[in-house]
């Protein structure tokens, strides 16, 4: 049995929310297009979102937003990550209240690259031996802390005596660009940076890792799509995405694969991945889940907005202090795919009659 007996989680010192929302609304000037930002800002459901860049890079103190004098290379987004993704997830696992000796570690982050790996770079700056297995996923989205959790989960499983470290860091505000169009301003408007930690080992008090959940939409490939530019990652994230989203769940197929055959109205938790208002929005509706069952999410999404694959695990922290019976867990990202796991706690007695 694998078990999630921790999660900690660390946001930058820069909230640049306001003043993103103040650089928008000037690119787009006395227009139609800026009071339909505006509008849509002020429903978005974020109030908080958080960047490893410092006012100096962002030039938020000249009121110019990011990269106020022209879009960076891709070349110079990656050396601020190398920089500071190691230092904002060490940051995340700090956190942790106690680390141990973990025999491997789980790393995704989807928003940058650099050998040797971020895995690598933990991995030495926490003292970890040289024997420390690793595995790195990089690229797979907002869903990538699902795939590392069942991952630890599957290392966990096949041996008992493993203790693993899974790590999500996503510094989402590199990517930033300099368009002047409604459509990327608004996405742009999602995105914050944020780490997470956790640690997954064999029959502890915690959340249980159960089976997973995979399904991917039919003809819905261009929905959500990532390529590298020259000045980062341009990500296209089409509007028919939360509609697709509430069609399939409201499948009753579907529905039954998600929770396992049980009326999702008597899960007792749900964490789903705070990728905007309307997705959230739209699992609501889909699954016909009461009002406050995706207040958890609802809450990261406010205070930090989309970060990417690790909105999932502050989603899974908030919910985890309330010890739910059973819960499910949903990302959603590049294919148009969904990805999750069910889960459920285990008291100290439990494990211990176990």
């Amino acid at each position: 049995m694998a078990v999630i007996t921790a999660i900690a989680t660390a946001v930058p010192d820069l909230d640049f929310e306001k003043d993103y929302r103040r650089w928008a609304i000037g690119r787009l000037g006395e227009s139609r297009e800026a009071k339909l930002y505006e509008r849509m800002a002020q429903r978005s459901g974020i109030e908080h979102r958080w960047s490893v860049l410092g006012e100096e890079d962002a030039r938020l103190d000249e009121g110019l937003g990011f990269y106020g004098n022209g879009a960076p290379s891709t070349s110079a987004r990656m050396a601020i990550y190398a920089r500071a993704a190691p230092d904002l997830a060490l940051r995340a696992i700090a956190s942790l209240p106690e680390l141990g000796r973990p025999t491997h570690i789980v790393v995704a982050s989807c928003t940058g690259f650099v050998a040797p790996g971020i895995d690598q770079i933990i991995a030495l700056r926490l003292g970890l031996g040289s024997d420390v297995e690793r595995v790195l996923i990089g690229f797979m989205g907002c869903y990538a802390a699902v795939t590392a959790l069942r991952t630890a989960r599957h290392i966990v499983r096949s041996q008992p005596g493993a203790r693993v470290l899974v790590v999500t860091v996503e510094l989402s505000s590199l990517h930033h660009q300099e368009e002047m169009d409604l459509e990327p301003l608004l996405m742009g408007a999602q995105f914050g940076d944020g780490a997470a930690a956790a640690i997954v080992t064999h029959n502890a008090p915690g959340l249980v890792l159960g089976e997973g959940i995979s399904a991917a939409l039919e003809d819905s490939e261009g929905l959500i799509t990532w390529r590298i530019g020259d000045t980062g990652f341009h990500m296209k994230l089409s509007g028919e995405v939360p509609g697709r989203i509430a069609a399939a769940l409201a499948d009753p197929a579907v529905r039954a694969r998600i929770t396992g055959g049980v009326p999702p109205e008597e899960i007792a938790a749900w964490a789903v991945h705070a990728g905007g208002r309307s997705i959230l929005d739209a699992v609501e509706k889909g699954l016909h889940l009461p009002p406050a069952a995706l207040d958890a999410s609802r809450e990261v999404l406010r205070m930090c907005g989309n970060m990417s694959s690790s909105t999932l695990m502050f989603a899974l922290n908030r919910i985890m202090r309330g010890r739910p019976a059973s819960g499910v867990a949903l990302a959603f990202g590049p294919g148009l795919a969904m990805e999750g796991f069910r889960f459920g706690w285990q008291d100290a007695d439990k494990r211990d009659a176990a």
